[in-house]
Parts: structure tokens; C-alpha cells; sequence
């Protein structure tokens, strides 16, 4: 009965022992198991994470496209060069600008917005983009909602010019010849409802005169016309005909900012010419579609800054009469905002309009 007892006892204790142990074990392996399930999850965290980091470096992995709405030759082909070869040294990829002129830059603009909102595909606009709502019956794009701004770049003054062949040295005289010869004289312009042509119709609706609009594709082939004595004048970009100018194959008269410009320092304003209270600037800035993704657009508004702020960069700006701005996509989107209200008043005022 003894060694019976005594043999239960022993049985006991050996499956008490092996108990424990199967506890200890299972202990160790519950943490084993936790161990490896945090570390897996946490590898998995950060594979998600550098999945994401690649994902947002990735761009841009192939070409751009810069449209440029206006010929080449013109203010913002002078502006897109230099800015798009700077460019492309910062974001190893080529900056291609395809040339979409005519009809006031709305086929440019129409083509972008038609565009795939990834970001390879984007527009250079100027003061013209703001206009054209008013001046245009109807536009195959809504301005505001089917793009997304992107930067300003810079802002440039326009300059009064004159053929060689016009006969008046200042904007007084011109003034005077206009008003004694009616529809005699002729301005061009970069195309129908560009900021050279509404420029035109404001000062002939401050000063009370009639002179007769021929527009062209761009103001590359409208100084070409003026330097061939074809047109009488032009309210041009100060970059485009400031060589012309200087080289005395054109007359500058004056330059349509609030002052004077630090390129023609000795070229009075209009304001200062007998027209008080006249001013127009010009402003080029980037548009991408509608749609491209927040990142995109800021990683496009630094790339474009940047280069633009570059110190070679801006030095062969400047010397054009460009003054190099620079902004965020909201401070753009706030301008265009502001432009397209105050050109409707200037449009509304002038009469002019492109059915």
C-alpha cells in the first residue's frame, strides 16, 4: 500500500514537473512568437514607407513638355529657354518646349487642358490667359477650374514702339498724329486679345485716338513686321524689342509700367507722357491641369523657381527688362483670380471683343 502511494506521488510529481516545463516552453515560445510578429511588422512599415518615399521621388522619371502659346522668338520663349535648360540639370530629365501659337494662346491652353493631370505636361501663361475670358464669346476650358497653378515666374513691363517710318519721336507727338490722321496709323500685336493688343485699345480709349489692329501669331513675327516698316507701332514686351530699341532699329517711346525701366532708364513712362494713371505689366506664370496631384505641383513650383532664381539665370533675365517673382501655387492661383476681374473692367471699358 506504501510503495503504491509512494509510486502515485512519483507520478504526480513527474507530470507536475513536466507541466511546468510545457509552461515555461510555451512561454518562451509566446514570446518568441510576439518577438517575431513586431519585428515583421514593423519590416512590413517600413517597406511600406520607403515604397511611398520612392514613389514620391519618382517624379518626374521621363520627360516634360513646357508649351509655349506664342511663337519663337516672342517674350515667353525668351523667359522658357534659359529657366527650362536650368531646369533640367536639377531634375535629370529634358524640358521639351513645343510651340501651340495662335488664337491668343487659348489653343495652347485648350491642349493642356486636355492634358494627362500627371504632371508631364504643363504651359507657360501670360497676362493673356486672365483676358481671355472676357474677350473671347466663349473658351473650350473654364480658366479657373481646369488647371492648376503652378508658380509667377516673372512679371515684365511693355514697351511703347515705333517704325522707323512713324512720324513721331514721343508719345505726345504720336498722340497728336493719331488724333489729326484717324485710322492712319496701325499697331500690331501678339494675336487677337493678347495683353499687346487690349494695351493698345486701352491707351486709344485714354487718349481718345483710332488707330487700326493688325494682329499676329506671336510677337516674335510682330517685330518683324514693325522693323519691316509694315506696321506703324506696337505695345510690345520690353525683352523682345529692347535690342531693336537699343540698336536704333526701332523707337522706343515709352514703357507702360508705374516706372521706368532699369534696362532703358532714360525711356519715360506713359503716365509721365500725357496719359496719367496708365500702367499695364505683363506676367508669365505655369499652369498644370486640373487634377495633378498635390505633390507634383509643388515638386514643379520648386524645380521652376529654383532655376528661374538661379544667379546666371536671372542675371540673363534681367538684362532683358524681366523681373524675376517667384510665388506659391496658391499666391498664383489668388493673381489670376485678380487679373481676370480687372481686365474685365479694362475690356468691358476698351469695347474690344473676338467673337
Amino acid at each position: 500500500m506504501f510503495e503504491h502511494k509512494a509510486a502515485e506521488h512519483h507520478w504526480q510529481a513527474s507530470i507536475a514537473c513536466h507541466q511546468e516545463q510545457y509552461k515555461i516552453q510555451g512561454d518562451i515560445m509566446k514570446t518568441t512568437f510576439n518577438r517575431l510578429r513586431h519585428l515583421m511588422l514593423h519590416a512590413g512599415v517600413m517597406a511600406f514607407g520607403l515604397a511611398l518615399s520612392a514613389g514620391a521621388q519618382a517624379f518626374p522619371d521621363k520627360p516634360i513638355t513646357l508649351l509655349i502659346p506664342y511663337p519663337p522668338g516672342g517674350s515667353a520663349d525668351m523667359l522658357a529657354r534659359p529657366i527650362a535648360a536650368q531646369m533640367q540639370k536639377t531634375i535629370k530629365q529634358p524640358v521639351v518646349l513645343e510651340y501651340r501659337p495662335g488664337a491668343g494662346g487659348t489653343i495652347a491652353t485648350a491642349q493642356l487642358a486636355r492634358s494627362k493631370p500627371d504632371g508631364y505636361t504643363v504651359l507657360m501663361v501670360l497676362a493673356a490667359h486672365a483676358i481671355n475670358p472676357s474677350m473671347y464669346k466663349s473658351l473650350p476650358y473654364n480658366t479657373e477650374k481646369d488647371f492648376a497653378p503652378v508658380s509667377v515666374l516673372a512679371t515684365l513691363p511693355m514697351l511703347v514702339t515705333a517704325a522707323k517710318q512713324t512720324p513721331a519721336n514721343t508719345t505726345q507727338e504720336l498722340i497728336d498724329y493719331a488724333k489729326a490722321n484717324p485710322d492712319k496709323l496701325t499697331f500690331a500685336s501678339a494675336g487677337n486679345g493678347n495683353t499687346s493688343h487690349l494695351a493698345a485699345e486701352l491707351f486709344k480709349s485714354a487718349t481718345n485716338t483710332k488707330m487700326v489692329h493688325v494682329p499676329y501669331k506671336g510677337s516674335g513675327p510682330a517685330v518683324v513686321a514693325m522693323l519691316s516698316g509694315e506696321v506703324s507701332l506696337m505695345f510690345d514686351s520690353i525683352s523682345t524689342s529692347l535690342p531693336h530699341v537699343k540698336a536704333g532699329k526701332l523707337k522706343g517711346l515709352a514703357v507702360t509700367g508705374t516706372k521706368r525701366s532699369a534696362v532703358l532708364p532714360d525711356v519715360p513712362t506713359v503716365a509721365e507722357s500725357g496719359v496719367p494713371g496708365f500702367a499695364v505689366n505683363g506676367w508669365y506664370g505655369i499652369l498644370a491641369p486640373a487634377g495633378t496631384p498635390e505633390d507634383v505641383v509643388q515638386q514643379l513650383n520648386k524645380a521652376f523657381n529654383d532655376a528661374a532664381q538661379t544667379p546666371a539665370v536671372r542675371q540673363q533675365l534681367t538684362q532683358f527688362g524681366y523681373e524675376i517673382e517667384g510665388s506659391t501655387p496658391k499666391q498664383f492661383a489668388d493673381l489670376i483670380t485678380a487679373e481676370i476681374k480687372k481686365w474685365k473692367t479694362a475690356v468691358d471699358q476698351s469695347g474690344a471683343r473676338i467673337e
